[in-house]
């Protein structure tokens, strides 16, 4: 024998509690704000574009150059800070002074082409810099002159395998230096890095 399933007869089902004037406010709120930061964003992204420098290069550090009056923070990289030391055969030596030679050869004086559209928290752009076809970012990491800071894992894999620039030694990670000798932290330039960095674009006003 089937059943089949009927409500009671006279049972209606209760009608539902009416909202609060305090709970229709903080929803009409919600509503509204999450519009605006809809606006928001789209304006924001309307504003963020892609730059390109080019130019004569003053180089700042191992991973720091300036063109024109952009001061350009090579992406996806960390150099040893210019004062850091790094140690090796149980004496320490200007690892970040090295760092900073190692780049102006690399640069050799030519022009150097950068383009980027993140921005750090010192307002520096996060470029991938090249000259002629010398990828001046991956070839800092390969010759073991800075480490991968969100990008480039496979230069500094080899690197550290051929014992190169600090890696024949012991050092800090730049990371680690800057936070013990000045407090500053600075976020990796990778994915995770790259949505902080455009949240902090997004309600940046100028």
């Amino acid at each position: 024998m089937s059943r089949s399933w009927s409500q009671r007869s006279g049972r209606r089902p209760y009608p539902p509690r009416p909202r609060s004037a305090w709970r229709k406010f903080f929803d009409y709120a919600l509503a509204f704000l999450f519009l605006a930061l809809i606006a928001l964003i789209v304006a924001r992204f309307d504003r963020v574009s892609t730059r390109q420098e080019n130019g004569k290069a003053t180089v700042n550090d191992g991973d720091t150059i300036t063109l024109g009056n952009e001061r350009i923070r090579l992406r996806g990289i960390d150099a040893p800070e210019y004062t850091q030391l790094c140690r090796k055969d149980g004496v320490d030596y200007p690892c970040g002074k090295l760092s900073r030679q190692a780049l102006a050869k690399l640069i050799g004086g030519r022009a150097v082409s950068c383009s980027g559209w993140q921005r750090d928290r010192y307002d520096r752009l996060l470029g991938d810099c090249k000259v002629d076809d010398i990828d001046l970012n991956a070839e800092q990491v390969r010759a073991g002159w800075a480490v991968a800071f969100g990008d480039y894992e496979l230069e500094e894999a080899s690197a550290r395998v051929k014992r190169a620039g600090i890696w024949a030694g012991s050092f800090e990670e730049p990371r680690d230096w800057r936070r013990i000798h000045d407090g500053a932290v600075e976020p990796k330039h990778g994915t995770l890095a790259s949505v902080g960095d455009t949240v902090r674009e997004l309600f940046r006003f100028r």
